[in-house]
């Protein structure tokens, strides 16, 4: 059913006529337009279908598919004339999309837009988009995803309760793993925070010690947490490292990712004709081969 614009609709400029202007696969929806804050015209009906396009296609922004000007998500919810149901849905995948496209992201509780951290060691983040709309500085807790309470900067929490490091929490609870295919290890815990990018990743305890972080491609030794151009001379895919088990991580690396690539190169000059495998992202299993990691999706 086409979305129509009421005839005493206040809130934004709406036009009668003149082009639909996201009316990308011609539906000649019969609606007034909206003005949207590029400049373009919308139908409530073309510009649902527009962003539900970019969200299908892992997007976790909206932009004007005509002159690519940004589309705020408030923007887009009201003049959507978003469903309660479909709000919800595109909150969710807004979430998901931004999480996986780039985890130094998060959504800004007060709008659902994707924000980034400019200070890895403050939990407080400014939105602007919030802070422009409400006339006021408009600050959330980058852990608990929270409006901020309490002082700043803060590293470890913010005064909101229930504000803590999930990512931690995680990695002090983790059970150990059982290799199955590497002697003489033990004590070992079964997920890892990345010792460059800091994602965390839980093995199987199939396969070898040695892993690729899906995230920023730099292959570590799982036990020792040193990099495989490290462990290797020293030790084998399958056997115990020179150096003690690494205990359980009581920080997250923070990573600034910068290129990664002469890291890559030290460890395949090292690896040379050995095949190693490359870790899998979230729901991309190898093709008839049992994995050894997964990446965990948690907040940091």
């Amino acid at each position: 059913m086409e979305k129509v614009y009421q005839p005493n609709e206040r809130r934004f400029v709406v036009v009668d006529g003149g082009p639909d202007d996201l009316d990308y696969t011609y539906e000649c929806y019969s609606s007034r337009r909206a003005r949207l804050s590029c400049g373009h015209h919308a139908t409530p009906s073309s510009l649902t279908d527009w962003c539900s396009r970019q969200l299908k296609e892992g997007k976790s922004t909206f932009s004007c598919g005509t002159c690519g000007g940004a589309l705020p998500y408030d923007e887009v919810r009201i003049k959507a004339l978003l469903t309660p149901e479909e709000k919800e849905h595109f909150e969710k995948t807004l979430a998901f999309n931004a999480t996986k496209s780039n985890p130094d992201t998060k959504i800004c509780p007060g709008c659902n837009t994707s924000v980034a951290r400019r200070e890895l060691s403050n939990l407080s983040v400014n939105c602007r988009v919030c802070t422009k709309r409400t006339g006021r500085v408009f600050e959330f807790c980058w852990q608990c995803l929270k409006e901020w309470k309490g002082s700043r900067p803060r590293a470890d929490r913010c005064d909101n309760a229930g504000c803590c490091n999930e990512a931690l929490k995680t990695l002090q609870t983790c059970s150990v793993v059982k290799f199955e295919n590497v002697k003489d290890i033990s004590n070992c815990p079964s997920i890892r925070a990345c010792p460059t990018c800091g994602a965390l990743l839980e093995h199987s305890g199939k396969k070898c010690k040695n892993i690729t972080c899906a995230r920023c491609n730099v292959e570590f030794c799982f036990v020792c947490l040193q990099l495989t151009s490290i462990c290797l001379p020293t030790s084998n895919y399958h056997s115990p490292c020179a150096i003690p088990v690494a205990p359980k991580q009581t920080s997250i690396p923070q990573w600034n990712n910068t290129d990664t690539s002469t890291l890559r190169g030290f460890d395949k000059a090292l690896n040379g004709c050995h095949r190693y495998q490359q870790v899998p992202a979230i729901n991309t299993p190898m093709p008839n081969e049992e994995e050894s990691t997964k990446s965990i999706c948690v907040t940091m």
